[in-house]
């Protein structure tokens, strides 16, 4: 296959895996896996992972938004923990990792577009997020109060008040403590309804003006 071959094909996709140009070409997977590495050497392909790429940017058609991408590299997977809660100003730290969660196991990718982190949640668990335009993409992200979950869950150790503290929480009054309260009923864990009765007893203190969390 030629370089114009393949941008006729999939020009107009912001990526690609191998198993589409398997699926539209018709020659060997194992020619086309060696064209497609040739051209990552060449500088006209980026690998984002294993079998997975994107045009570089001269010959891109498309803008690529990072955190739509994070949605597809691994998957399923939605933005979540300390990215998600950056994004939402709940914590003063911006985030340069984009921290997913997953349904399959951890994992973690670098590639041109920045570094990409997945944490594992039982499917049980994994629900409460939903699609937000960033950039003019479709991103799938934890809600507000499931970021806030997912944290707790899946950083070891106890969450007490000095913890909570110690994260610097802010913009809490953007939250919906309904919805933190039945998605912590939901997940039934003992850890997650201390973590969010020691949340809510700093949360308190700081919409009263008495603490800077």
């Amino acid at each position: 296959m030629k370089f114009n071959a393949l941008l006729k094909l999939i020009g107009r996709q912001p990526w690609f895996d191998l198993a589409t140009v398997v699926q539209l070409a018709d020659e060997p997977r194992a020619q086309l896996q060696m064209q497609l590495y040739r051209w990552c050497r060449a500088g006209k392909l980026l690998p984002l992972r294993r079998g997975m790429y994107a045009f570089a940017e001269e010959y891109r058609r498309m803008s690529i938004e990072p955190a739509e991408l994070a949605n597809h590299i691994y998957s399923p997977s939605y933005l979540s923990l300390q990215w998600a809660l950056s994004y939402y100003g709940l914590i003063p730290e911006k985030t340069v990792t984009f921290t997913s969660v997953t349904t399959r196991q951890t994992k973690r990718f670098e590639n041109d577009f920045g570094m990409f982190s997945y944490r594992h949640l039982k499917p049980d668990v994994f629900f409460g997020y939903h699609s937000l335009k960033m950039n003019g993409h479709d991103v799938r992200i934890a809600m507000p109060e499931t970021a806030l979950l997912d944290l707790w869950h899946l950083e070891p150790g106890p969450w007490g008040e000095e913890r909570m503290m110690g994260m610097r929480f802010q913009n809490v009054e953007l939250l919906d403590m309904t919805r933190l309260a039945e998605f912590t009923q939901r997940r039934a864990m003992p850890k997650l309804a201390k973590a969010v009765y020691a949340f809510t007893q700093v949360a308190t203190l700081e919409t009263e003006g008495t603490v800077e969390l």
